[in-house]
């Protein structure tokens, strides 16, 4: 990604923007970001001091008083940010003016021009009425400067819908307009093919799969030998009741608690995760029919081996409670290389890479699967490589144990303790936990297959093996974030060192 040049105005109201402004937000960001950036929930280095941060980009897509900016900015780690910026100027006396949300303020700044204007940056991703502006730039799909908005063939934008920031998204900001489009805004943001735009295009093309069609998005425009960057996606809003997790840990707590109206009063999530199975395997079809598949061959499985492996010794150094288990998570991890050697083909190829009850949303007529950019921090290649359509079904099925942990400390009033501290009570509602978790995962591995999926529980190596990579993964997320969360991980870490095969 290269650098590019700032955009100036021409002179207008005493409120607005003027000449040479622009290089003064270029400046003021740089001042400022290094003491902001830090707090936001996507920055990605937190706890490791104050950044240096240098402009990349930055252009003002919507004029007038506050206006717009579209930014990028460069921290020294390597990382580029995408930013939208309010800015609002005046006369020194004034102020910024009451629309602007105290809590967005980046900062406010006066001077240096002779009449001691102010100039107020905020961060303008909650600001309803600029990010309606900002559609105005998706509708016309005309370039500003070094941005370009492009269509889907075929979508229509329609003009005039009123913005509403959504508040769920943890690594980007989500936006929805009317019930009829959302806005992601990507925040880490890295050139070449974005995996989302890449794979929504292709479930678009394949018809009638559970996931929103895209329409447009936004990229910094391709320079010199740089690959275009996209910043933003916009596609069809998916009207819900509400997502996986939200729905999937209600029901499971009123099951836990014994209030729950299903005929089979453990299994009262069975019919959703049954549908929810068969919407994974729909979208895995379409994948591998649109892009590229292929079976590994037995170098790629004992790379794939080795990887797992050094994530494996990765964790133990940093979280020893993982130890006791590590020589029965190698062997789960090894077999892999024993199934290849035997001549069995591992096929792969495009998957969601993120996928969790967090990640569907249930419309009127099913699930739908949604956030299709894969770990964001993983590198974006890595992102796009082909994988086994099992390391999805894994994590989901640990996704369920969450679900049923998260429920069960909502009943007990806070994380699950270690076993030897629970009282008969807790001890029995554990149970009860475990059972909801072990019916749902049943459900949607049925599901699954009923769709067309290869039954998950038939390859017990592969799901054991991509199964102990995420529990390891949430093992060291939880030690480094949550430490009393740390039991619900190690209590899979253990079932999955200690068992010949996992599939619920």
């Amino acid at each position: 990604m290269t650098e590019t040049t700032q955009r100036t105005l021409p002179p207008g109201r005493p409120d607005e923007l003027r000449a040479g402004d622009v290089d003064r937000v270029t400046d003021e960001l740089c001042r400022l970001l290094p003491a902001w950036l830090p707090a936001q929930r996507w920055y990605a280095d937190k706890g490791h001091g104050i950044p240096v941060v240098r402009p990349v980009l930055v252009e003002v897509v919507a004029p007038g008083t506050p206006a717009l900016l579209q930014a990028v900015v460069r921290t020294d780690d390597g990382q580029s940010y995408q930013l939208l910026v309010g800015a609002v100027t005046g006369p020194a006396d004034t102020g910024p003016g009451a629309h602007v949300p105290p809590d967005a303020v980046i900062g406010t700044s006066a001077g240096p021009d002779a009449d001691g204007r102010w100039l107020t940056l905020y961060e303008a991703g909650g600001d309803p009425d600029l990010l309606s502006r900002l559609l105005d730039r998706f509708v016309s799909a005309e370039p500003c400067g070094a941005l370009e908005y492009h269509h889907i063939p075929g979508a229509t934008i329609p003009a005039g819908l009123r913005a509403r920031p959504l508040t769920a998204e943890q690594s980007n900001t989500s936006v929805a307009f009317g019930d009829r489009m959302m806005l992601k805004v990507l925040r880490r943001i890295v050139p070449g093919a974005n995996p989302e735009l890449e794979m929504l295009a292709a479930l678009e093309r394949a018809g009638d799969v559970p996931s929103a069609a895209p329409l447009a998005w936004a990229q910094i425009a391709a320079r010199h030998d740089a690959e275009p960057t996209t910043l933003c996606i916009l596609q069809e809003f998916v009207p819900s009741r509400g997502d996986g997790w939200s729905i999937a840990t209600t029901q499971a707590e009123d099951c836990i608690r014994g209030t729950c109206e299903s005929v089979a009063p453990l299994g009262g999530f069975s019919d959703e995760a049954f549908g929810l199975g068969q919407a994974t395997a729909q979208v895995h079809t379409a994948l591998a029919r649109q892009l590229e598949t292929r079976p590994l061959s037995f170098a790629e499985v004992a790379e794939l081996t080795d990887t797992l492996i050094g994530r494996l010794e990765d964790a133990v150094a940093q979280v020893p409670d993982i130890t006791p288990y590590a020589r029965g998570l190698r062997t789960a991890y090894q077999d892999l290389r024993e199934v290849a050697r035997r001549g069995n083909p591992l096929p792969i190829q495009r998957i969601h890479g993120d996928l969790h009850l967090g990640q569907v949303l249930r419309a009127e007529h099913g699930w739908i699967l949604i956030d299709f950019e894969g770990e964001p921090g993983h590198p974006l290649a890595e992102r796009r490589h082909l994988q086994p359509a099992v390391r999805d079904v894994a994590a989901m099925l640990r996704s369920f144990d969450y679900a049923a942990h998260h429920a069960l400390g909502e009943i007990l009033g806070g994380p699950p303790r270690a076993q030897a501290s629970r009282d008969l009570r807790a001890t029995r509602l554990a149970r009860r936990a475990a059972a909801w978790a072990v019916h749902s995962r049943r459900a949607f591995c049925a599901g699954y297959t009923a769709a067309g999926g290869q039954d998950p529980r038939t390859s017990p190596v592969l799901l054991r093996a991509f199964e102990a990579d995420k529990a390891v993964y949430e093992v060291l997320y939880e030690a480094r974030n949550r430490p009393e969360w740390l039991p619900i991980p190690l209590a899979a870490v253990r079932r999955l060192a200690q068992a010949g095969q996992s599939a619920g």
